[in-house]
């Protein structure tokens, strides 16, 4: 029997809540790689072994019905399921759980007997108008049981055109439980992600845009050139030397022939190729020897970017640009699975996808119609070709100093606040959630002072950080014991370990908002003031051992604080990115 992890089990109890008290129909918000398949399976076992219910659970990609098959093997063996896919060759109707392909199905929701549950599976592929195939069946399922609830899955609640997923007047509308991106690396339930940007580009300004994306053919002759072919496979065989599992993302099949043949001719590298077009047996077996690690190098065009589950990936390869926020996120998200010996997973763009949309766990979705401001979430050093948050007036990874133009051009366009050098800005934020996490000033010693790091969430993929320096001396210490003071009636702890330990343990006061400072030319944000809610009368006797692990608690607290920063970052190094 597989055991949920805290933060899954708590996305069940938010979808429970969510049906209970709202008559509308929830959205869970997990990233890529982090386990929404086992969180639909648990919701079947409690549908049908609690409450004598029906569920059918829709996807539209072959491994994704396979995925979830396993899960509910793994995780609720006594549940009777069926599968009705064409591409499975099963056609089961009469079974507690099914397991749908949204192709095979759209048409025959009235050939089957009422569900109460409709569970989706990459939800953001529900088409947002139109009579497309998940809506033409809803809608028909719920004229069989017009009491029918629908619950979505997704790491990526919004759409390329429209936005966010979730509307009033949608089939989906409310996301009840969301974990992001950073909370499960730190939590270890991610693999980091290392980023490079290619050293030869595209000119990418001679693309058309076409429906919110660029246009096909236009990207694959812009790529397929001979010269950036090369190097870019030439790049790919240096940084990749050491890794396992290299994942390429090509423009097109002529593009992808393209790569292929670069790499077995100039480099004596056999690589693996997977199309669309690619019959079903041979891509099969292409994957399953990917997987196995008997081929290292796999290229794709258009097939691999949901439902495929290779966690050996410590590679992801991007030689093509997209406009797709959702694309992007599900291109790099490959790379998102742990495995045993991976440290990290390497994200080499040729595409310029990172310094078009930012950091993958700090996406900003555009409202539609907006046109691209220009702004660049990121930026590139030009000494070692790693991609950085704007804010970096020195190199992470090399010590490259930006110059001062560019760091002020950068800044100014990260905090979307005023234009003119110097001018102050603030503006107040509701706290959604908040992480703790010890700190460790980069390049110190393993015995250097440790401060505890607090994560406010403001929004998707936002947040807002502060380090409350309890191991610190002096004034720093004294702004630490006033911080802790407003917020907990426990004696101020003396290590960074001890004070997160009581916060997981929802030891300290709710932050309901911040307000957050920006000056216009410096490089960080300072949170200023703070809405705190009441302190809970609690002891945490268990919490406050020094030997104990600061991960022991289950995420999910929703809890934040803070006053004035009691130890604001300096310099670029006190911020990691």
């Amino acid at each position: 029997m597989l055991t949920l992890r805290p933060y899954q089990h708590e996305a069940k109890l938010a979808v429970y809540e969510h049906l209970r008290a709202r008559d509308d129909n929830p959205c869970v918000v997990i990233p890529t790689a982090g386990g929404k398949t086992p969180v639909m399976a648990s919701i079947c076992q409690d549908a049908v072994g609690l409450w004598q219910g029906r569920v059918m659970i829709l996807a539209h990609v072959k491994e994704l019905l396979e995925q979830t098959a396993d899960k509910l093997n793994a995780i609720c063996p006594e549940v009777r399921y069926g599968v009705y896919s064409a591409g499975l060759k099963r056609r089961d109707k009469a079974n507690s759980v099914i397991i749908a392909g949204i192709q095979s199905a759209y048409q025959r929701a009235c050939e089957f007997d009422p569900f109460d549950l409709v569970v989706i599976d990459e939800a953001h592929m529900i088409p947002p108008d139109g009579e497309g195939m998940y809506r033409q069946f809803l809608a028909d399922a719920q004229v069989v049981n017009p009491n029918l609830r629908i619950i979505g899955f997704t790491a990526t609640p919004f759409r390329l055109k429209t936005g966010n997923l979730c509307t009033a007047d949608g089939f989906l509308n409310h996301v009840c439980y969301e974990v992001g991106v950073r909370e499960l690396i730190v939590q270890g339930f991610l693999c980091p992600l290392i980023t490079k940007a290619g050293i030869n580009k595209a000119d990418f300004s001679r693309l058309h845009v076409r429906a919110g994306e660029f246009v096909p053919d236009e990207v694959e002759d812009l790529m397929d050139d001979d010269r950036l072919v090369e190097a870019a496979c030439g790049e790919m065989v240096a940084y990749t030397a050491n890794r396992k599992a290299v994942l390429i993302f090509a423009s097109g099949i002529k593009h992808g022939e393209h790569i292929v043949r670069v790499l077995c001719e100039k480099h004596g590298i056999k690589c693996g190729f997977v199309t669309g077009e690619t019959p079903t047996w041979e891509r099969d077996a292409v994957l399953a020897r990917f997987k196995a690690g008997d081929l290292k190098h796999l290229c794709n065009v258009n097939v691999l970017t949901t439902g495929f589950d290779a966690p050996n990936i410590d590679s992801v390869v991007l030689v093509r640009p997209t406009l797709s926020t959702g694309l992007y996120y599900q291109m790099v998200g490959r790379g998102f699975r742990l495995h045993p010996g991976k440290q990290d997973c390497l994200v080499l763009d040729f595409g310029g996808n990172v310094l078009r949309h930012g950091p993958v766990d700090q996406l900003r979705i555009k409202a539609r119609n907006n046109a691209d401001d220009g702004q660049a979430p990121a930026k590139e050093c030009p000494e070692c070709r790693s991609v950085v948050a704007v804010g970096y007036a020195k190199c992470p990874d090399c010590g490259y100093e930006f110059p001062p133009k560019e760091r002020s051009k950068h800044a100014a366009k990260a905090s979307e606040a005023s234009i003119l050098s110097g001018q102050v800005t603030t503006e107040k934020f509701v706290v959604q959630d908040a992480t703790f996490s010890i700190h460790t000033k980069r390049g110190a010693s393993d015995d250097a002072p440790k401060s505890m790091r607090v994560d406010y969430k403001i929004g998707w993929h936002q947040w807002k950080s502060e380090w409350v320096c309890l191991e610190h001396d002096g004034f720093a210490r004294q702004k630490a014991e006033a911080w802790w003071k407003k917020r907990s009636r426990e004696p101020v702890p003396t290590t960074a370990a001890e004070a997160v330990n009581i916060a997981k343990a929802v030891g300290l006061a709710p932050t309901a908002s911040i307000t957050v400072r920006s000056v216009s030319g410096e490089d960080y944000d300072r949170i200023i003031d703070h809405e705190l809610g009441p302190i809970a009368d609690l002891v945490f006797t268990h919490a406050r051992s020094s030997q104990s692990d600061p991960f022991d608690f289950p995420f999910g607290f929703n809890v934040a604080a803070t006053v004035e920063s009691p130890c604001p970052a300096t310099t670029e190094e006190e911020i990691p990115w």
